[in-house]
């Protein structure tokens, strides 16, 4: 794989970005044969869009959500601070191609996770939490067929991200079972899935643990004020207009969010 082929890849993906554009595939030479080689089309990809990153997301990181998408390995992408919003907020369901949320335990870091200090395990990677909050992750599904994709060129995308809608941090979380809290997610007022927190590879910090050991491998790290989103506890579900979505966490609170 050479620096052309990264670029020339990345390059493909921001334009079907900016130009609102459904994105089909890679051709054959310029799909990533692997994940290494998706998360440098996602690096370069950043490069090109020159916007500043609020944080990460993971997906994949429960059975339901692997179930879905066919995918049975964690995969992580960019939250754009622009796509960062705090409940309650109203969104234009237009600006997306095909809008989707997710239920999910968000954390933010007090202080960061470099790579230096990899390899991190839960313990170590949660004394770097700050807080905690209830989320609804967006994501956009902006693919010609994301079914017929694999999940290097997903990664190279960020992974349907489109960004958040945070809750209400809690700096208190030490005092909740992360573990054991139940989410549900409720559109127009009824509930249409939940779930545990051990539902996201056991507790959502070895997600967290997962992502900064992933990072440290490319010679990346978190950095203090990263929002970090673990994974959902339900299955995704896509939106119609004035749709009203709101996920509540057992101890965090809630998030909302109106697809106008």
């Amino acid at each position: 794989m050479t620096h052309d082929y990264i670029s020339d890849a990345a390059r493909r993906i921001a334009h079907a970005r900016r130009n609102d554009q459904r994105f089909e595939a890679f051709p054959e030479e310029l799909r990533p044969r692997d994940e290494n080689a998706g998360y440098a089309i996602q690096d370069k990809l950043h490069e090109f869009l020159a916007e500043p990153v609020a944080g990460y997301k993971i997906g994949c990181t429960t059975k339901v959500m692997q179930n879905f998408l066919g995918i049975d390995q964690p995969c992580a992408g960019r939250i754009l601070e622009s796509g960062c919003h705090h409940s309650s907020v109203e969104l234009a369901h237009c600006a997306y191609r095909r809008v989707g949320v997710e239920c999910e335990i968000a954390v933010r870091l007090d202080t960061g996770l470099p790579s230096t200090g990899a390899p991190y395990d839960r313990e170590t990677a949660s004394g770097a939490v700050g807080s905690c909050m209830a989320a609804i992750e967006i994501v956009d599904d902006r693919y010609v067929d994301y079914t017929k994709l694999d999940a290097p060129t997903l990664i190279a995308d960020d992974f349907f991200g489109a960004g958040c809608v945070l809750g209400k941090p809690r700096s208190d979380w030490r005092n909740l079972d992360l573990a054991g809290t139940t989410g549900r997610m409720r559109i127009n007022g009824a509930e249409v899935g939940h779930g545990i927190g051990a539902h996201v590879m056991e507790h959502p910090f070895e997600a967290l643990t997962w992502l900064a050991n992933l990072l440290a491998r490319r010679g990346r790290g978190l950095a203090a004020n990263d929002i970090i989103l673990t994974g959902s506890i339900v299955e995704t579900h896509w939106l119609s207009a004035g749709d009203h979505v709101e996920v509540s966490i057992d101890g965090l609170g809630t998030s909302q969010v109106l697809f106008a």
